[in-house]
């Protein structure tokens, strides 16, 4: 790797050691469950978590650095199981520069019923334009989660899926965009199981989804100033 090379991994190293925490933090994982990982930018290399590690023991060096092929190029530890998975979304998907994966409660509980979770909520709206979706069972280890990832969110608007029997895969266009997603998705999965049990859920009009999914990604939050 080259000089600019070298400072764009060892920040990502510091910036995914750094995101695992907010995993616990929103107490998404536990054990030594999940993983974040961070797609280098203009490169065929992403970095992720190493596997089976505590998570007050993810150092930035503890980071394993792979090429988009799952293949170890720096690092001491053997990367997360969910390698392959990581590598396949960032070569069909380009447009995305970080995954997040997790087994939140509530989210993976919709997953274990196989059922995706329709849009009751305008924070859903906002964050996902619509139903969060469902994706297909696979075995853990191999390419079939990331094929399952790419072929249920590719066209869709959610940047988190359901995967069946498994939990929450998020995408994003770096990793803390990855994180925040799922952090929304255990939050409106929560929510959205609450509801349910109290009654039927009231959907919102297709339209106002458009027009609040709309809001929340082009005006909502701060703009930089005008020159």
């Amino acid at each position: 790797m080259n000089t600019e090379v070298t400072r764009q991994v060892a920040t990502l190293r510091e910036t995914v050691a750094r995101l695992h925490r907010e995993l616990t933090r929103y107490d998404l994982v536990a054990w030594t469950a999940g993983n974040v990982s961070a797609r280098v930018p203009g490169q065929e290399l992403m970095v992720i978590k190493p596997s089976g590690v505590d998570y007050d023991d993810l150092t930035a060096e503890a980071m394993v650095v792979c090429d988009l092929s799952g293949a170890v190029v720096d690092g001491d530890g053997a990367p997360s199981s969910d390698t392959a998975a990581h590598a396949y979304v960032y070569r069909a998907m380009p447009e995305v520069g970080g995954v997040v994966h997790t087994h939140s409660g509530y989210a993976t509980a919709w997953a274990a019923r196989g059922e995706a979770i329709p849009c009751w909520l305008t924070a859903q709206a906002d964050e996902f334009g619509g139903e969060i979706p469902i994706g297909p069972f696979a075995l853990i280890g191999g390419d079939d989660i990331g094929k399952g990832i790419v072929s249920t969110l590719s066209g869709h608007r959610s940047p988190a899926v359901l995967m069946r029997n498994h939990g929450v895969f998020t995408i994003g266009r770096d990793a803390r965009a990855a994180v925040k997603a799922a952090v929304m998705c255990e939050d409106v999965a929560r929510t959205a199981h609450l509801a349910r049990a109290l009654g039927q859920p009231v959907p919102i009009a297709p339209a106002d989804i458009d027009s609040l999914y709309d809001r929340y990604q082009n005006v909502y939050g701060q703009r930089p100033p005008a020159h």
